[in-house]
């Protein structure tokens, strides 16, 4: 549970890392940039200690990779419709029930 909650927080820092200066793209490139890694450090701070607990945890390097993308497409998936308004189509919805499909597959025994 330590693992998806860190998880969790990790990919909200990395989804603003990487697209909150979508809502602006009047700031200059440079400053976009170090904003982003400063965002990014945080991210890392909580993404490396979620896989090392994950790992010893009993995940595997490729579970956990799959776990953190699913993680990845839901958060950015609010933040998409909620902080950069963007509308939110049935088609995503296929193409993430396929990558639900992936983790069914991966985590079967």
């Amino acid at each position: 549970m330590r693992t998806l909650v860190l998880l969790l927080a990790s990919n909200v820092f990395m989804t603003f890392a990487w697209y909150y200066h979508l809502k602006n793209t009047g700031m200059p490139l440079w400053k976009a940039i170090l904003l982003s890694w400063g965002i990014a450090f945080f991210e890392y701070c909580l993404m490396v200690p979620a896989n090392r607990l994950g790992y010893v945890g009993g995940f595997s390097a490729f579970q956990l990779k799959i776990i953190q993308e699913v993680v990845t497409l839901v958060v950015f998936s609010l933040f998409a419709v909620f902080v950069l308004k963007e509308h939110f189509h049935y088609r995503y919805l296929i193409s993430f029930g396929f990558l639900l499909c992936a983790v069914y597959f991966m985590f079967k025994k």
